[in-house]
């Protein structure tokens, strides 16, 4: 199931863990999240594909940046550590905040599929903190029993409870425009996203699959910006099939 391993990239320690064999596939988690949010699809896709899964700066087990952070600097967090574990050509599926650093990722370097879920893509207002997550979580009809796993594993480090730093950095991530990062991605791209997702709407979701040049969208019917864990074991058949 994976061991916490260290590796400094960036000039930061970043927390990471790898298991399974075959196909690389990269694990990004979302905003005040951490490693276990991810874990749940990790450890049903290890049978076939070798799973690699980081806390990123600031988060989980990785301490914070020492200079603020924007979405670039994420992103070159990512690159230096798939060089330095020698990583070739992954499938890369990020979560939020993930889907973020992952649609800069894709937009640059070799990526075999790119999977996004209840990604940011557009420069709006955004409500991507833990209260208004877990109030998400507690209006979908089913989610009740994924509430205490993500109110454990979603970190405190939103802008309320974070740093200063995080502060900072929350403040430029959410202000960042990617859509001209996703125009370039040439990848095939699968978009997965739940049909109650107060946090990105599906309109957004159908907006970027207009952009990206290989894109499929897959919405989830009574399911929140957590789609990806209301419907674990159909999402893992798609990746399966898909990656």
């Amino acid at each position: 199931m994976g061991v916490n391993m260290r590796i400094t990239v960036k000039d930061t320690e970043v927390n990471y863990i790898q298991y399974g064999k075959g196909k690389d596939i990269i694990l990004l988690h979302g905003w005040g999240q951490n490693i276990e949010m991810m874990k749940p699809l990790g450890d049903k896709l290890e049978d076939k594909y070798r799973i690699t899964i980081i806390d990123f700066p600031g988060f989980g087990d990785s301490p914070e940046p020492k200079e603020v952070y924007k979405v670039n600097d994420y992103c070159e967090v990512v690159e230096e550590l798939v060089k330095a574990l020698k990583i070739k050509k992954p499938a890369l599926i990020g979560h939020s905040f993930g889907g973020r650093v992952s649609i800069m990722f894709a937009s640059r370097n070799e990526v075999d599929k790119l999977i996004l879920f209840g990604s940011p893509c557009f420069h709006k207002e955004e409500k991507s903190l833990k209260l208004q997550a877990l109030r998400t979580l507690k209006k979908v009809p089913g989610i009740n029993k994924l509430e205490g796993f993500a109110k454990k594993h979603i970190g405190s480090r939103d802008y309320k409870n974070a740093s200063e730093m995080m502060r900072k950095i929350l403040v430029e991530v959410i202000n960042e425009d990617l859509e001209e990062y996703a125009r370039r991605i040439k990848c095939p791209t699968l978009l997965m996203w739940g049909d109650n997702d107060l946090e990105v709407s599906v309109e957004d979701a159908r907006k970027m699959e207009k952009i990206i040049d290989d894109a499929a969208l897959i919405v989830f019917p009574n399911s929140s910006h957590y789609a990806y864990l209301e419907n674990l074991d159909q999402v893992v058949k798609i990746i399966k099939e898909f990656v």
